[in-house]
């Protein structure tokens, strides 16, 4: 790994603010305003002045819905957030700023979670999603729209080619809108975790998370006044057997950071034997004296400060033991 300059986490980028009375309405909310439902029909005839993209739901224009008079349309077609409806999916993700996402227009639909109980149909442009476990929507624009990782996991549950979700879920994750392992926890309850597109794509996923959590691996460092480390090195003992990788070793104090971005197990599986060996290998460094701190991308995310600190603390301890000068440090 190598680095010029410490770098920050990337900021997401903030969408546009909505505008400030959007052009889209139902029927039912002109009519409670004097505007009899005939009237509102014979205006939403082509070459009209107004238009209806969607059962009940009135365009206050004659020219193409933007994306935005779009998702308020999708929304509005399924009741709003009063009735539970949450924008997620592509959409969701473009709302958050995902560019790679897309921009919601005509030509795409618009994924739509509304609570099981509600029967409603697909229509055009809108999918509709029904499920049990309705997230907690942030407000984005004036629109409810699930979290990354939620809207992540809805996208890629329904897209006939996983592939395709690869560059929103690099951008979702190094906006620093979502940890990897949400996105998998979230995958875990659609129960298609297990099928082989899938699962590449999470691999992917976790492969691409890998260079942005180093980078603020290294910013943690840097910002948090820690000494050089050797990064990105391999540990062994003289002649004898491999003891690891790890992304930062202190000789000095005997101290290793890794970044655990392994794919969470799935309760009360068995480990694999990949796994069964790291943790046989770091149970051998650790009897050698050697402190390991694991650190996942999301804890970065979350407080590089809390921990640079916790690594701070082990490399005080350390320098109060014996070293351990029989290990080998050697690039990997």
């Amino acid at each position: 790994m190598t680095h010029e300059a410490p770098l920050t986490p990337p900021t997401p980028r903030r969408p546009e603010a909505a505008p400030a009375a959007p052009r889209v309405t139902t029927l039912l909310a002109l009519r409670a305003e004097g505007v009899p439902a005939a009237t509102t029909r014979r205006r939403c005839r082509p070459g009209g002045p107004w238009q209806m993209p969607l059962p009940g739901v009135v365009l206050l224009h004659p020219g193409p819905p933007d994306g935005h008079e779009l998702l308020h349309a999708a929304l509005l077609y399924t009741g709003g957030a009063e009735a539970g409806s949450v924008i997620t999916g592509l959409a969701a993700l473009a709302v958050q700023g995902v560019t790679s996402a897309g921009a919601p227009d005509a030509a795409r639909r618009v994924d739509v979670l509304v609570p099981h109980t509600r029967r409603l149909r697909s229509l055009a442009r809108v999918r509709v999603l029904r499920t049990a476990r309705p997230p907690r929507p942030r407000r984005i624009a004036g629109l409810p729209v699930a979290p990354a990782a939620r809207a992540l996991a809805d996208a890629l549950a329904h897209l006939e080619e996983p592939a395709a979700l690869r560059r929103p879920l690099e951008e979702a994750v190094r906006l620093g809108l979502c940890a990897p392992r949400a996105v998998v926890a979230e995958l875990e309850q659609t129960g298609r975790l297990d099928e082989p597109p899938v699962a590449r794509a999470v691999e992917g996923l976790l492969a691409a998370a890998r260079p942005a959590a180093e980078e603020l691996l290294f910013h943690m460092v840097r910002q948090g006044t820690l000494p050089d480390p050797c990064w990105n090195v391999g540990l062994w003992l003289p002649d004898g057997p491999f003891l690891g990788d790890v992304d930062a070793y202190w000789p000095e104090s005997s101290v290793a950071v890794r970044l655990d971005t392994r794919l969470p197990r799935q309760r009360g599986a068995a480990p694999t034997p990949d796994e069964a060996e790291a943790t046989r290998r770091e149970q051998t460094l650790r009897g050698l004296g050697v402190t390991v701190v694991r650190i996942t991308p999301r804890a970065l995310h979350a407080s590089w400060r809390r921990q640079a600190n916790a690594v701070r603390a082990a490399l005080r301890a350390g320098a109060t033991r014996p070293g351990t000068d029989w290990v080998v440090v050697l690039p990997r």
